[in-house]
């Protein structure tokens, strides 16, 4: 009798040696899977939580789910850290290895010597040399906060971080703003960008960037600065038309005379009026110095407040922060940047709740607002200021690539009109899409597109180093395949595939209104 061959019992039944293994392993290996894939609603969220998709972002996404991955970032347990090769890279700097009050110092001295030599061709170079050397430190300030924008973990922090910087906005070419900008960011901001809103507005009245230039450094009584009192009230907390006087002006005002910066010299006299020397306060180079003090008795808001020095600062921030006006002003500016130029007026109401009910707690205001169904029917409408379209081009390009000269971040802010630091008047750079849509604004996208597309930039040559040439990005990964591919617009597929290079197709994708809009 003919005896056909058999396999072998392993091979026979090979689902039954893979289940084997999978009891073997464990319940792990049952529920193994590839990553889910992210749905079209998790993909335009994400445009929004953050700068821009990049595999790091999309990773962690997956890994947690959208609440966990939101609660994450509201927490802001982390310190911020960042790959290895751009801390290095903004260790480098001077200006984030010396403390202000060193760098303030030395500008000091600087200015004496220059003051004290004779008038000539060495007195204007020491002079424009000094210059330079504040240009310098600013632009460093500026580098440091863009390359926290592209890198950090926590990308809904670092929008509000750029949020805050354009709300609570300070002018970096103004006297001694250049020598401290970098600390208003790392010092004032970004420790309280997720925080109590209240805090925030402590952190900024405090920092020697806003009293050098809302110039409440010069507030004094007999000599009074309305200047900054009004800028607080109509740009940081109530808004235009929210009910507050002329009167309200002048008191807050007189509240605030002697809040400065602290002079690098002791102050004298303090030890001979012991008064005064109680009621001195200092902290890091914020002062308020009770002998320029008004110690009168102030209504604000229809409130008393008595004279009794720096307390009448932190009462009247107290009082005005707990105004519904406030609520309702904040609420509205940060639903103007996430969601739409004119956000639903039930978002803002549902938002301006939060922020009453928990205290302006900023972290529950966005999680009211991310949660919204007013956010997602926004998706795909809220046009990308330059910031955001220069950080995302990097972002998306490099997908967590480091670069080794920020320089060419700054220049392309520049050409685009929102240099960071730059905006002249103290209203921070529109949040509506009009104000960067421009046909000259689009034409400046498009070649920057094509820099960073073609890779005809100096982002990974160190500054000072021969160009490193030939190395351009591949945006077309699995990062693009995964996100952007399913869901791009006939228009834009069709213009991507007229593209005669990888250089061109780059090139095409950032400048697409489906990259341009998030």
């Amino acid at each position: 009798m003919h005896q056909t061959s058999k396999a072998p019992p392993h091979l026979a039944r090979p689902w039954l040696v893979l289940l084997g293994f999978m009891l073997v392993l464990g319940p792990a290996a049952l529920l193994a899977r590839e990553p889910r894939a992210l749905s079209e609603d998790d993909v335009a969220w994400l445009r929004r939580d953050g700068f821009e998709l990049d595999s790091a972002t999309v990773t962690r996404y997956r890994e947690l789910g959208r609440s966990r991955f939101l609660d994450e970032q509201l927490d802001d347990r982390g310190d911020d850290q960042l790959p290895q090769p751009i801390a290095a890279l903004i260790a480098s700097y001077e200006v984030s290895t010396k403390p202000t009050e060193q760098l303030l110092t030395e500008l000091r001295d600087d200015q004496e010597k220059i003051k004290n030599m004779p008038d000539g061709d060495d007195k204007n170079a020491a002079r424009k040399a000094q210059q330079q050397h504040g240009n310098d430190l600013l632009q460093q300030a500026q580098q440091i906060e863009m390359l926290h924008a592209i890198y950090g973990e926590n990308q809904l922090k670092e929008q509000m971080v750029w949020f805050w910087l354009n709300h609570f906005s300070i002018y970096g070419a103004k006297g001694r703003v250049r020598w401290v900008a970098a600390d208003y960011v790392q010092n004032s901001i970004r420790p309280h960008a997720l925080g109590k809103f209240r805090d925030l507005v402590m952190a900024t009245l405090e920092s020697p960037a806003m009293m050098e230039f809302l110039d409440n450094a010069q507030n004094a009584k007999d000599h009074v600065n309305e200047n900054y009192a009004r800028e607080l009230m109509e740009l940081h907390t109530l808004g235009v038309g929210s009910g507050y006087t002329q009167q309200d002006v002048q008191q807050l005002a007189l509240i605030l005379t002697g809040s400065g910066v602290a002079p690098l010299r002791d102050r004298p006299g303090l030890q001979q009026h012991p008064r005064y020397a109680a009621m001195f306060v200092r902290n890091g180079m914020f002062e308020f110095n009770p002998a320029r003090h008004d110690y009168s008795d102030k209504v604000l808001f229809g409130q008393k407040i008595k004279g009794s020095g720096f307390d009448e600062v932190t009462q009247a921030v107290e009082l005005i922060t707990r105004q519904p006006a406030c609520a309702q002003f904040i609420s509205k500016q940060i639903a103007e940047y996430f969601v739409a130029d004119a956000p639903p007026p039930a978002l803002v109401a549902k938002m301006a709740r939060t922020f009453e009910r928990t205290d302006g707690d900023i972290a529950q205001v966005l999680r009211t607002m991310l949660d919204s169904k007013e956010l997602a029917a926004s998706y795909g409408k809220k046009f990308k200021d330059p910031m955001q379209f220069v950080v995302s081009s990097v972002r998306m390009a490099y997908d967590g690539k480091p670069i080794a000269n920020a320089k060419p971040l700054l220049n392309w802010l520049n050409q685009l009109g929102e240099p960071v630091f730059g905006r002249l008047t103290p209203d921070g750079w529109p949040l509506d899409g009009a104000g960067w849509s421009s046909s000259g604004q689009m034409a400046k996208r498009f070649e920057i597109a094509g820099a960073i597309g073609t890779g005809n930039n100096r982002l990974l040559t160190p500054e000072g180093a021969p160009k490193i040439g030939g190395d351009f990005p591949m945006l077309t990964t699995k990062l693009y395949y995964d996100t952007f591919d399913p869901r791009l617009s006939s228009p834009t597929r069709d213009a991507l595939a007229k593209a005669t290079s990888q250089q061109e197709w780059n090139t095409f994708l950032l400048s697409s209104p489906d990259f341009n809009y998030r």
